[in-house]
């Protein structure tokens, strides 16, 4: 047997039974902090662009094993899964370089996309065992960001020091004009396909790039 229900009864139907568990555990939690339990997946904050950081800046890389010896007391984990794809043991006859052509900071969210957009793109067209790729830049700066309230009447909590230190947001890793961002290294025949997959692995970094190629000697 099938029921036809209205949207707008099932919509307050469900506000209402929200409303009532609010209700029954308010002895427990406070209001807000049981709303934002229910809504949490709706309203997630998204990461701030990073224009903001693109610039490079004073070093921020004091980590310390003892966290009392430690100048930065917040040590996020990086994103990026791996730094050697590929085959390890196996020499290539080439080796493609990525080459920033900025000065830059790129945040390791940036690296790990390029990452699995470029070795998809090599295990899908080449094969795991005919390459081998690795990530020549790591995230050791540690980004700050000073939290500013948004919204009419909230302009007092931002105003204060000039230059205020901030709370631990993120890491990027510093990279200069010149340096190599990616690794690649494959077989005569794969030429063309390694080209692509760095191309893929660039369109994921906010700088431009250009490609080396240099033939090993094996």
């Amino acid at each position: 047997m099938f029921f036809e229900y209205d949207l707008n009864i099932v919509f307050y139907d469900f506000f209402f039974i929200n409303l009532l568990l609010i209700l029954m555990f308010s002895k427990y939690y406070s209001s807000k902090t049981f709303i934002k339990g229910l809504f949490i997946q709706n309203y997630m904050a998204k990461a701030r662009k990073f224009v903001a950081y693109r610039r490079l800046e004073r070093p921020y890389t004091r980590v310390y094993k003892y966290k009392k010896k430690s100048f930065v007391k917040v040590n996020p984990s990086k994103k990026i899964v791996k730094f050697d794809m590929g085959n390890m043991q196996k020499k290539f006859q080439y080796s493609l370089f990525l080459i920033s052509k900025d000065d830059l900071q790129i945040r390791d969210g940036a690296i790990e996309a390029g990452r699995q957009s470029s070795v998809r793109f090599m295990e899908k067209l080449v094969g795991k065992n005919d390459f081998f790729m690795k990530v020549r830049i790591y995230p050791h700066h540690i980004l700050r960001e000073n939290p500013l309230a948004a919204g009419a009447g909230a302009d007092r909590m931002s105003t204060g020091m000039a230059a205020p230190f901030g709370k631990v947001i993120g890491c990027a890793a510093r990279v200069f004009k010149g340096q190599a961002i990616c690794q690649l290294d494959v077989n005569k025949q794969n030429l063309d396909v390694a080209k692509k997959a760095l191309k893929r692995f660039g369109y994921k970094l906010p700088c431009s790039f250009s490609i080396e190629v240099v033939e090993n000697k094996i």
